[in-house]
């Protein structure tokens, strides 16, 4: 139920006025002037009480009849022909219809967006009980700045055209959701085991042992130098399936924390100066910022525990 924003009255206020005047014999003068209502008012809320409204909620107010509704029929052929993805103004056009009024009937059965003609994918979480059971790898791309963009300044005119892009490679424990991360010039095959290979030497300084990490299908995970270094170093590396990135959800969503607490979080002067910040707020992430998956502890103190 959604209340108007002007509303005096909420259910449980409806009910202690009803009180007052049945059970307490308060005049309904009194009544209303001690809720700043009208008579009026009150005698609505008594009538609707004595008619068996125990809940004294709110009524819909839309209206019982709607004369000129499309029929029914039709709707359920606009549902079919949804349903074979076809879009709003595919339907309209086989059926002769306005496509605002396909539109409103899409909108009012649910199927406005394309996502939402399967059923809803139950939710599948996991978490490894023993910290280096399972890493997880990805890389955000950023661009580069000599001076604030648009995101800062609110003006679309400023460019920042040639400055180029930078690569933030992060991999994060399954089980303590510790994470390192690197900003590196690209997201080269060679590239990528080099940072393994230092993300693997900071993480056994962690005390965790990688047995196992996950990556999506991405050319410089895909190549034979990570294949080589993962057998070199005895992991095993997994994949997610395609097109499905919530199979890597711990690292998506520590890269949406990552871009929202530190790389859009301040108007950095250039990227250099966002590139500077990174160390800080990684050792505040690891140590100090409370997880909500994790009891609202930080990721060390799992460690100690796990």
């Amino acid at each position: 139920m959604q209340l108007h924003a002007n509303a005096k009255l909420v259910p449980s206020t409806r009910l202690l006025l009803v009180r007052r005047v049945l059970e307490e014999r308060w005049k309904v003068a009194d009544a209303a002037a001690a809720l700043g209502i009208s008579e009026r008012t009150v005698y609505r809320w008594l009538a609707r009480w004595r008619a068996g409204d125990r809940r004294l909620l709110d009524r819909s107010s839309a209206p019982r009849r709607v004369p000129r509704r499309t029929p029914a029929a039709v709707e359920v052929l606009v549902e079919r022909l949804r349903r074979l993805r076809m879009t709003s103004t595919r339907i309209a056009a086989a059926l002769k219809m306005a496509v605002s009024t396909v539109g409103a009937i899409l909108v009012r059965l649910g199927l406005n967006r394309l996502s939402r003609l399967a059923p809803p994918e139950p939710p599948n979480r996991y978490e490894r009980r023993h910290h280096g059971e399972l890493v997880h790898l990805d890389v955000k791309k950023l661009g580069r700045f000599s001076r604030p963009g648009h995101r800062a300044t609110s003006d679309r005119m400023i460019r920042n055209r040639g400055a180029g892009w930078e690569f933030v490679h992060v991999a994060v424990d399954d089980c303590t959701r510790l994470a390192y991360v690197e900003v590196l010039p690209d997201e080269r095959g060679t590239t990528t085991v080099e940072y393994l290979r230092r993300a693997h030497h900071w993480f056994s300084e962690q005390g965790i042992s990688i047995q196992r990490i996950m990556s999506d299908n991405g050319a410089n995970y895909r190549s034979r130098v990570i294949a080589a270094l993962c057998a070199e170093l005895n992991i095993r590396h997994v994949f997610t399936q395609p097109y499905r990135p919530r199979t890597n959800g711990k690292a998506e969503r520590f890269i949406q924390t990552l871009l929202r607490e530190w790389a859009y979080a301040a108007s950095y002067p250039t990227s250099s100066h966002r590139l500077r910040a990174l160390p800080a707020w990684i050792n505040y992430d690891n140590h100090q910022r409370p997880h909500g998956a994790l009891g609202h502890r930080p990721p060390a103190s799992r460690l100690h525990a796990a």
